[in-house]
């Protein structure tokens, strides 16, 4: 996308969308790192963050009327914080706020323009909360399920047992999967497929795999997918099985 100089006469001015940033941050008088992003392209940058679990803050121009917008993700998947402003100072100042690594709930409160959700909110304090979460979130997804008390039993039923309550569980066509790590990919470790018009409740190694076991029950199937699981395994962590070093 080229710059259109009647939106952007300061980019224009500055030659690049990067070099606007550098120049708002002096005239404000804050430090920020201003990096390439998509092959170095003028109309768009990035903010890096020195703080773990923070990728750059990346910036992108609107190209039918005059906005920023900007998006922080702390990994795969995982989008901490959103929104989109036609100031560019807003754009320096949340920049700032996301490198020293100012709280989520904060940062919004401080920048009205910029928005987060429950699951970041999460995802700042750690994975234990991410997946209790997701455990919350499935349950009552279960719990609504329609004509189907099969997949709200094996909920129910992989909630009560301890170690598949510390992994990350989704679903995918019904099927519950049960990750070690929190963010996409998952990391399987085992899924469980409910009982349906007859069939048996199934277990398998990811889901969508071929049975490792059949069961009649939901308990049943539980203790079964427990059998399956590593015996060191434990509390699902951040992260994917896929590493990202992009911005």
């Amino acid at each position: 996308m080229g710059m259109d100089a009647d939106l952007y006469p300061d980019l224009a001015a500055a030659g690049s969308l990067t070099a606007a940033l550098e120049l708002v941050a002096a005239e404000l008088g804050v430090d920020i790192t201003v990096v390439p992003h998509e092959g170095g392209s003028p109309v768009t940058a990035g903010i890096s963050s020195p703080v773990s679990g923070r990728k750059a803050m990346s910036i992108y121009t609107g190209s039918h009327s005059r906005v920023f917008s900007v998006s922080g993700w702390g990994g795969p998947g995982i989008e901490l914080i959103t929104g989109a402003t036609p100031d560019l100072a807003d754009v320096v100042r949340a920049g700032v706020a996301w490198r020293e690594g100012m709280p989520l709930r904060e940062l919004t409160l401080q920048l009205p323009f910029l928005r987060s959700n429950e699951r970041a909110e999460a995802h700042e304090r750690g994975p234990a909360a991410v997946v209790e979460l997701q455990w919350r979130n499935m349950r009552e997804q279960a719990a609504d399920a329609p004509g189907f008390p099969e997949f709200d039993a094996l909920v129910e039923a992989a909630f009560a047992e301890p170690r598949l309550r510390q992994l990350y569980v989704y679903s995918s066509h019904w099927t519950l999967g049960f990750s070690s790590c929190t963010g996409f990919p998952f990391r399987d470790e085992v899924a469980i497929a409910p009982a349906h018009k007859g069939s048996p409740y199934r277990v398998m190694s990811h889901p969508h795999a071929n049975a490792i076991g059949e069961t009649t029950t939901a308990e049943d199937a539980v203790t079964l997918a427990v059998f399956h699981l590593p015996v060191d395994l434990g509390p699902a962590t951040t992260g994917s099985v896929v590493r990202d070093d992009g911005i």
